[in-house]
């Protein structure tokens, strides 16, 4: 459970800083930088359910994963 949570995050702020990298090189021109936001948004959002599902099954608890 760990990694896959550590494996998210970290697709997270790959997608951030691809995003980044877009900025710079399209310079306003494209939408290679909404894509790759739009994408960190929902894997921010998967995440955020998975993490709720996790708890209601009973999967982690409170104290840790």
């Amino acid at each position: 459970m760990r990694y896959v949570v550590i494996l998210v995050l970290v697709a997270i702020v790959t997608a951030l800083f691809t995003a980044l990298v877009f900025l710079y090189r399209d310079r306003g021109h494209g939408n290679r930088v909404v894509t790759a936001l739009a994408i960190r948004v929902l894997l921010s959002m998967g995440l955020i359910a998975f993490l709720v599902l996790s708890y209601r099954m009973g999967w982690i608890s409170p104290g840790g994963l």
